[in-house]
């Protein structure tokens, strides 16, 4: 059971603390605008603005992402973004909707506003927030869960993940981070699994999140009841060209060096982190982006703001508290500016 007080916590987003003028490691997206190849496909595509999004435009969509995970088109479902995904759950009328955490904070709140009331089973941080299936309650018929989380940056194993379906229940896996993992091990979005959703965004790949674009697959049957009561024309133009692109091979193969070269970036900034003293950094961290925890939280993230850097505060996570705060992974001059204003405020 949750309060209603919290609602305002589960809605904040890394966006609100950012601002013009800092320097952002507070929202999770790689990019700063589009790569140009991306850019120029979307300025080609505003000449068909003058029209209603063409059904056309919709298959090529679905066509182009089916074949970039090896699944069929009707296994696929374009989305305004990852988070109307979210917003789509209250469709499915689950009876006992569970939602683990610590996790991105949508689908409670998006089923919590349907009314639906929203089991939260916490992972530990003595076993580095470690997925274990048999937590989750046997009667749940909807079960959300990031892969890699959201703030953890814990990527849990394929295997642990199937162990949560079972007929009779809707297993959401959010994998808006996966393809910033080498190789997408551990994911689940080319495997045709009874009961199982998986929700994917070009956001954080592709410097997208003005445009909001996502898709998601899972069971024809499954997308048609989570899609059922959808405006016309849900995704527009752009976001359906954003779609085509990004599911090219050539796309993929510029996000597979892309992941590649944030692993490093990211293993050098947790690397010069842990020599500051006072700061401790999530571990195993799989995901672009680091959980840390100081026991002056709320203070460090006052003074980063101060010396022109923004971070995202954590204690709207179910399960963290206001000594946690996550950074987005940037290009290792960035990564050292964060690391020498930590340094000056902690201690060398």
């Amino acid at each position: 059971m949750t309060s209603r007080d919290d609602r305002e916590m589960l809605r904040h987003h890394g966006d609100v603390d950012a601002a013009a003028g800092l320097l952002d490691f507070a929202v999770n997206v790689r990019l700063r605008r589009p790569p140009e190849w991306l850019h120029k496909r979307l300025v080609a595509a505003l000449e068909r603005l003058g029209s209603y999004p063409a059904a056309e435009d919709e298959r090529a969509a679905r066509d182009a992402t089916a074949q970039r995970h090896g699944r069929l088109p009707e296994e696929v479902l374009p989305l305004a973004g990852a988070a109307e995904g979210f917003a789509l759950l209250p469709a499915l009328r689950p009876r006992s909707a569970v939602v683990i955490h610590p996790s991105f904070t949508e689908p409670e709140l998006a089923l919590r506003n349907a009314g639906l009331e929203v089991t939260r089973v916490l992972l530990d941080p003595a076993e580095g927030y470690r997925l274990r299936a048999e937590r989750v309650p046997e009667e749940a018929d909807l079960v959300v869960l990031g892969n890699p989380t959201n703030p953890t940056s814990v990527v849990h194993p394929a295997e642990t993940v199937r162990a949560l379906a079972r007929p009779g229940r809707v297993l959401v896996v959010d994998e808006a981070f996966m393809d910033a993992i080498p190789g997408e091990s551990q994911s689940l979005a080319s495997e045709r699994l009874p009961g199982v959703l998986v929700l994917r965004s070009l956001t954080k790949m592709w410097g997208l999140p003005g445009l909001r674009a996502g898709y998601a697959l899972g069971e024809p049957e499954l997308l048609e009841r989570l899609g059922r009561c959808r405006p016309h024309w849900p995704v527009g133009t752009l976001g359906l060209e954003a779609l085509i692109g990004c599911a090219s091979p050539e796309a993929v193969r510029e996000s597979e060096r892309a992941a590649t070269e944030l692993v490093r970036y990211r293993e050098e900034l947790a690397s010069d982190l842990d020599a500051i003293p006072g700061l401790e950094v999530g571990r195993p961290a799989a995901a672009p982006f680091l959980l840390l925890r100081s026991e002056r939280g709320a203070r460090v993230r006052a003074w980063l703001r101060e010396r022109g850097i923004a971070v995202r505060r954590a204690d709207t996570f179910p399960g963290l508290s206001g000594d946690h705060f996550r950074v987005a992974v940037r290009e290792p001059g960035e990564n050292a500016e964060l690391t020498a204003a930590l340094r000056g405020i902690l201690g060398s």
